[in-house]
């Protein structure tokens, strides 16, 4: 069901749609809720310190936590001291919590664990934005980047960033549940800085598409998912016929970049953030599984020498990086 829904979703043409009506109901009720929140009838409140959000527009993965730990770590670089505040899908508490290296992924979520551990930085989950910054700043950070926060418009924020991935565009367009949209496409032309995933390819973008940055996402070495053996050259897998897994947003994505390194794969899609157990990755035969390396943060309590995972960096040419983080600082610049 959600394969089907995802293709309707994501097709270059809007075609007929029952669910239209309540996408229209859907686009009324985030336009009032913007409108209050631009009004002051629902506040917004200030951290106390710089706010980088780094959002999308569409349902399902776009490169976005890439993108968080590229920024993170390029931001570090330059001496500031970077916090992440992120949702931390599935978990049960409230109240903000930081990401230690002993936490459990069932506790803080996936990517809050992923990005603690490929930045360095202090990464804190809240369900409220707003007190998960002020968590941030009083642990000392300069500046907080928002994972996903595009939506939650009681976090002031000094720098919108919108990521697009090209392939996949604006879909049909249309807003939940018609279609993958959390807002209109015009709210791109609202951010500070837009960045392209890849090449922008879908027919949303093709025609009178956001003039933004492009971004390339590109797998280093391949790693046993229990650390017991040493990274191996993706390479050593070309020709192969091998099991690939993904419980992402955009698990075509994925498949598509194992296929284009000369891997002979077998597809297993599943949900986002999908809790796997080992069942669901024994396969009746010896093939090696290979998983994003958001999937083995689920995975490290299953001890299987087959298991490894893809690391997946985020990539701009020198000028375009440079570029970012001019408009960036720009953005964060005090009077601005």
């Amino acid at each position: 069901m959600e394969q089907r829904l995802t293709a309707l979703w994501y097709r270059e043409s809007a075609g007929f749609s029952l669910l239209a009506p309540l996408g229209w109901l859907y686009a009324g009720v985030m336009a009032l809720r913007r409108a209050a929140y631009a009004a002051g009838v629902l506040p917004t409140h200030r951290a106390g310190k710089p706010v980088i959000v780094v959002g999308n527009l569409t349902v399902g993965g776009t490169g976005k936590t890439p993108l968080v730990a590229w920024l993170a770590q390029q931001l570090s670089l330059t001496g500031l001291r970077v916090g992440i505040v992120s949702r931390g899908y599935g978990r049960s508490g409230d109240s903000p919590e930081s990401v230690h290296a002993e936490s459990s992924w069932r506790e803080v979520g996936d990517e809050p664990m992923l990005l603690a551990g490929l930045t360095g930085c202090e990464v804190v989950v809240a369900r409220d934005r707003f007190a998960g910054a002020q968590k941030l700043v009083a642990l000392g950070v300069d500046v907080v980047i928002a994972d996903d926060g595009l939506q939650h418009l009681r976090l002031a924020r000094d720098c919108e960033i919108v990521v697009i991935d090209g392939a996949r565009g604006f879909g049909n367009r249309r807003l939940l549940p018609a279609g993958p949209l959390r807002e209109p496409s015009s709210r791109v032309a609202d951010a500070d800085i837009v960045v392209v995933n890849g090449t922008p390819e879908h027919a949303s973008l093709r025609s009178g598409r956001p003039d933004g940055l492009q971004m390339s996402l590109s797998g280093g070495e391949v790693h046993r998912v229990d650390g017991l053996a040493a990274p191996e050259p993706l390479e050593r897998f070309r020709g192969r016929r091998v099991h690939a897994v993904a419980g992402i947003g955009n698990p075509q994505r994925f498949f598509r970049d194992l296929q284009a390194a000369g891997l002979e794969i077998i597809e297993h899609p599943f949900a986002d953030h999908h809790p796997f157990t080992r069942a669901e990755l024994t396969f009746g035969d010896d093939l090696p599984v290979l998983m994003t390396q958001k999937d083995a943060v689920r995975c490290r309590e299953i001890a299987d020498a087959r298991l490894w995972y893809v690391p997946v960096v985020a990539h701009f040419t020198e000028s375009q990086g440079r570029e970012l983080l001019d408009r960036v600082a720009r953005a964060l610049a005090p009077g601005d």
